[in-house]
Parts: structure tokens; C-alpha cells; sequence
């Protein structure tokens, strides 16, 4: 089956790296298009699911770099937002295992801007999954326009949400203060473990999971990086094991893994509702194949995930 449109709406955020360079008064960075709705946007793309991306591109050297990046991808930008605001940037440093520390510069920048009247005129008529999350959600003044516009389409399509919690930026309290509001209108939520252990710390996952059931997100995935995943779908769970891969990064395999997880789902025509007629063998399927897609992006650096014609070689399996 083909998969129908998914709608993502969010940031898109220069990701700078940092690189060795020729003394030590210099530095050296190697800038890719990032952002986590952003980078989802283009994972589902190129896996073969239409994505129409809401964002709001600056028109500085960043801005230009977004646009070319997802239209190169297949992403649909028809309603992309010409912004005056300039470009998020966020300067990564890499550990020995690949994880990234970033510092962001994101004042007054474009990804925040939103208005009631900029999503006003969305049609979701195509769409049967809208994705969000991450800083689009909290980062004021627009994050209330976001939320009009995911309780506008939820009666619609299959809501997704990802809260990719930053606290250099946004307060984790923040977070934490809208989340039982977010599960209420999602359908999915998918996070981390570090996300885990800021929303809720000292929480065991299975616990997490019921108290979002409650809130009312049917189906939970946390990501839990080289041990797997854990699925609860409305309390029935299964552990996932993670696939074996040559990390250069981890940057944007999260949102990669979304992507797998989401366009799964679709090409069985499994979206466009609130999963009543979803299984548990569904949910691990589509985890199956999301980290596959979450561990090509692992092999290459920076958020640069796979088109679908690199999932044919098999993959193997690790214990979680």
C-alpha cells in the first residue's frame, strides 16, 4: 500500500560541528541541516512516504541551505513560511562515542515565530499523521499557535508528537508542565531515555508509559540508544533489540528512528486515526524496521538518514 502524507511541523536548526583546525586561535566548523522535525521530515521522504513540512525558513546562508536540503529530499515545503528572522544554529562537539553536546543560538530566531494565522489555513484533508515536537512546542511565542494547531487536527489524522527536550534552552519544568496536555492529544509519543530522565526522574519506563497512557497517549516508545526500545501499546509491552552498526554519530537517529516507526505504520495503512485497530505485532514490526533506518543514520555523520533503496541489505540484531 502506498503511504498516505504525513504532515511534520517544526524547527529546522543549523547544525554546526565542530572540526580540528590548522592552530589553536582558530576553529573550525562543518555546518549540516539539522533540526528534529526538520530531519524527521526528511527521513520519511525518503523512505517513500509523502512529507509536507510547516516551517519557517529564514532567507539568510542557513535558510538557504534548509530549503535546498529537503527539496533535494522529496519533502514538500509549498507551505514553508518565508521568514525575516534569522536561522537557529547549534554548535555540536562529539564525545569518543558519537553523542553530541550542543549549544544553541536561538534567540529571537525564525523556528519560534508561529501565529494562529500562518497555520490557520492548513489543509489536512490528505494527511493522515501530523508529527511534531521538540522546541516547536515550548519556545514562545509560537508554541501556543502549535498547540491550536494540533487540537484542530486531531479529529482529522493520527497525532505524533516527540518533545526532544532541550534544557539549555527550555526548562525541563516547561516540559513537564505541558505534557499531560500533549498525551491527551497524541496518539504517539516517542522519546528518549534522556528524555525520560528529565520529564520524569527516577521513573522506571514501564512506569512512564502508564502514567502517558493515562494522560492518553495509546502508544509509547522509548528509545534507549544501543539497548533497544521499549513499546507499550495501552500497556502491552515489548522489549526491542537495537541493530548493530559503525557508529560515526548518533545525531538525528532518534528522529530517524520516528520517521521508520511512522512510515511503517502507513504503508499498512495503519494511520490516520487513533490506532483502534492497532496490534502490538504492528507496533514491534514497525520498530523493527525503524531501527534499521535509526541505525544507517548512526553510520554516517550528522542528521543524514537513509533513502529507502539502503534498507534492502539485512541488518543484524543486538541484545537489548
Amino acid at each position: 500500500m502506498s503511504p498516505r502524507q504525513i504532515t511534520v511541523l517544526g524547527e529546522c536548526v543549523a547544525d554546526a560541528f565542530v572540526e580540528p583546525a590548522g592552530s589553536a586561535s582558530e576553529l573550525a566548523l562543518r555546518v549540516l541541516p539539522g533540526g528534529g522535525p526538520a530531519n524527521t521530515a526528511v527521513a520519511l521522504a525518503r523512505l517513500g512516504t509523502p512529507a509536507r513540512f510547516l516551517t519557517r525558513l529564514s532567507g539568510d546562508v542557513f535558510g538557504r541551505l534548509f530549503r535546498a536540503h529537503l527539496e533535494a529530499s522529496g519533502v514538500d515545503l509549498s507551505h514553508a513560511v518565508a521568514a525575516t528572522e534569522p536561522s537557529t544554529l547549534a554548535v555540536a562537539e562529539l564525545d569518543s562515542e558519537g553523542q553530541a553536546a550542543f549549544s544553541f543560538h536561538a534567540q529571537n530566531t525564525a523556528d519560534w515565530q508561529w501565529s494562529t494565522a500562518e497555520l490557520a489555513g492548513v489543509d489536512l484533508s490528505a494527511t493522515s499523521c501530523v508529527h511534531t515536537g521538540s522546541l516547536a512546542l515550548v519556545r514562545e511565542p509560537g508554541a501556543a499557535a502549535v498547540e491550536e494547531f494540533l487540537a484542530a487536527a486531531a479529529p482529522l489524522a493520527t497525532v505524533s508528537i516527540d518533545p526532544n527536550v532541550r534544557p539549555l534552552l527550555v526548562r525541563p519544568e516547561v516540559y513537564r508542565a505541558r505534557l499531560a496536555h500533549w498525551c491527551a492529544l497524541a496518539d504517539v509519543l516517542r522519546l528518549s531515555e534522556d528524555d525520560l530522565g528529565l520529564l520524569l526522574p527516577d521513573t522506571p519506563p514501564e512506569q512512564a508509559c502508564d502514567i502517558w497512557h493515562a494522560a492518553g497517549a495509546r502508544l509509547v516508545v522509548i528509545t534507549q540508544g544501543a539497548r533497544g526500545a521499549l513499546v507499550s501499546l495501552d500497556g502491552e509491552r515489548a522489549r526491542m533489540s537495537a541493530v548493530a552498526t559503525r557508529v560515526v554519530d548518533t545525531v538525528g537517529a532518534g528522529d530517524s528512528f520516528t520517521a521508520g516507526l511512522l512510515h511503517h505504520l502507513g504503508t499498512r495503512g495503519l494511520l490516520g486515526g487513533r490506532l483502534t485497530g492497532l496490534r502490538l505485532s504492528d507496533v514491534t514490526d514497525a520498530c523493527r524496521f525503524a531501527t534499521q533506518v535509526a541505525a544507517l543514520t548512526c553510520s554516517v555523520a550528522g542528521p543524514n538518514p537513509p533513502w529507502q533503496n539502503q534498507l534492502a541489505a539485512p541488518a543484524t540484531a543486538v541484545g537489548t
